[in-house]
């Protein structure tokens, strides 16, 4: 059937949208994936009698439809785990939020691997670093084939991956669609103080002292030191904790990568990860991935052995120094990461 006038229309002007976004423009992007993709107790699109041939599955149809029993297990774990994110945004999502409306900048954290199909939101504090290298070889055809052998500030040179964002609409809706989706999670008050330590404890990381520090230090320290008012180098976990929950803050604008809600940075309720990986199991949920995408015969997650990460016990000690309304604050903060990643409320808090 032929073009109508007002189709013919309708295709210049979407056209005319792609090439602007390619020029800088923003695009706004539709995605209502939460209502596209059902669990997989309810609709299973990858049956064993998909077209594909045998041994070609994807990551996708590997992780809803187990071809190898050992897998099952594992399978209904990461269902759980989708589901529990699913009621939370049900709970606490307003209408609006369900239905917001995304940009290419929202899709600044999502990492592409066209060869295994994959899509990775990575979170800073969660393993990025680790996950980046191994997109960088599960996607680098050959360039790449031991992952800590890339240096970790490579890594993290934007160029080095392929972002979800430098996609037009068309690409970025069909990859949402048939790309297996994850990203890795971790207790989100662990994961604060390990931010905190990395970027406000550590004297290399002057960048972070100029912008962040000193602006703490001279909101938040009576009779600072000029030394500390020019280098924000001291910065104190009290002081660091009265500058998330400022008001002030919130308005100036988004909250760093390295301390931003989970929710925030990967948008979960309007992106369905197909499997979300955890800190605390990160080896096994990491293997189990290579296994979907069929690369575990010759490609293992990184074992990690770091004996300075932070753990519970260092972060209960840190919070002890807060008070109780810097806590409640802090909570509420980043309320939905505990929640919809399942991590208990912390017993070392004082206003429970």
């Amino acid at each position: 059937m032929r073009q109508t006038l007002l189709e013919r229309t309708r295709m210049s002007r979407i056209c005319r949208m792609v090439l602007a976004a390619s020029l800088g423009s923003v695009i706004l992007l539709v995605l209502y994936f939460q209502s596209t993709f059902q669990p997989v107790t309810r609709r299973n699109p990858f049956s064993s009698s998909a077209c594909c041939p045998k041994g070609s599955r994807t990551a996708l149809q590997e992780l809803y439809s187990p071809s190898q029993v050992e897998l099952v297990s594992a399978a209904e774990l990461h269902q759980a785990r989708r589901d529990q994110i699913g009621e939370t945004c049900r709970v606490h999502g307003s209408p609006s939020r369900r239905r917001r409306v995304l940009t290419p900048s929202d899709l600044k954290h999502l990492v592409v691997d066209e060869e295994h199909e994959l899509i990775y939101c990575y979170v800073p504090k969660v393993a990025c670093t680790n996950w980046k290298r191994m997109m960088m070889v599960l996607s680098g055809r050959g360039k790449y084939t031991d992952p800590m052998q890339i240096p970790s500030n490579e890594a993290h040179v934007s160029s080095n991956l392929k972002m979800l964002s430098q996609y037009n609409i068309a690409e970025i809706n069909h990859r949402l669609k048939s790309y297996l989706k994850f990203l890795f999670v971790r207790e989100p008050f662990e994961r604060l103080v390990s931010a905190y330590r990395n970027k406000f404890t550590l004297r290399y990381n002057t960048s972070f002292h100029k912008r962040y520090g000193t602006r703490i230090v001279r909101r938040y320290r009576k009779n600072a030191t000029a030394e500390a008012l020019q280098t924000g180098a001291d910065v104190k976990f009290c002081e660091f904790a009265e500058y998330l929950t400022d008001p002030v803050t919130q308005q100036e604008a988004p909250l760093n990568e390295h301390w931003q809600t989970v929710y925030s940075l990967c948008h979960p309720c309007h992106i369905h990860y197909d499997l979300v990986g955890k800190y605390e199991t990160l080896e096994d949920d990491s293997n189990y991935l290579l296994k979907l995408a069929g690369v575990a015969d010759w490609l293992r997650f990184p074992t990690y052995t770091k004996s300075t990460r932070t753990t519970d016990q260092m972060t209960a000690m840190f919070f002890q120094n807060i008070s109780a309304q810097h806590q409640a604050q802090l909570y509420q903060l980043y309320k939905l990461d505990f929640l919809m990643f399942n991590y208990s409320t912390p017993g070392y808090l004082k206003w429970r």
